[in-house]
């Protein structure tokens, strides 16, 4: 399987040219990496083109890098990963693109495959991709007043806000979280010679 990857790497390469920035085969998985300007059109010939015919678009994922192999990460920070199949030739494939520190834009593929619609706005959401040219771009997980977006590395594990139920004011509040950041250390208790430093007696 990984030989008839490796042949439709070199395929894209040779078809898309400079469009295609990176390739590889992991695990029997052909990956490439496409420039952000040319996405389009790559994505919608990957989709017609008889000899890719990559109908279905069945992942949409965002990707934060800023601590990706303990800092040493010299790339963009955030990337959306494609994951495409083709139904005619039964293969897939995984398409990434990165996108700018500050404001990661990356545009819309919904009208190339519909199904995009809500993993973009899910990438949205927890990441802060904007899609370019996306039909309705808003929060689809988080709340309506939810600040930050929960997937960023950089995101505090207990959030900003915390909701409860105010029995005087009769209704939902949010508020500063209040939860106290302690550490929990894991005890194992067994009785074998593992852990006592003592050998088992002999029968």
């Amino acid at each position: 399987m990984s030989e008839y990857y490796l042949n439709l790497i070199e395929s894209l390469t040779s078809r898309f040219g400079n469009a295609i920035t990176g390739s590889s085969v992991h695990f029997g998985e052909a990956n490439i990496v496409v420039d952000k300007a040319q996405l389009q059109q790559v994505a919608t010939a990957l989709r017609d083109e008889a000899e890719f015919k990559f109908e279905e678009l069945i992942d949409l994922s965002g990707v934060d890098y800023s601590e990706y192999g303990d800092g040493i990460w010299q790339g963009p920070r955030f990337a959306v990963a494609y994951h495409l199949i083709s139904i005619k030739h039964n293969h897939r494939l995984r398409v990434k693109v990165f996108a700018d520190d500050e404001m990661p834009v990356v545009d819309s593929v919904v009208n190339i495959w519909s199904s995009a619609n809500w993993y973009e706005r899910e990438a949205f959401d927890l990441f802060g991709i904007v899609f370019d040219g996306h039909p309705d771009l808003r929060r689809i997980l988080t709340d309506y007043g939810f600040i930050g977006h929960p997937f960023r590395k950089d995101f505090p594990l207990t959030g900003h806000v915390e909701m409860r139920y105010d029995p005087e004011k009769r209704r939902v509040i949010y508020q500063p979280v209040t939860i106290e950041p302690r550490v929990n250390q894991v005890r194992v208790v067994r009785d074998d010679h593992r852990y006592t430093g003592r050998m088992p007696e002999e029968s």
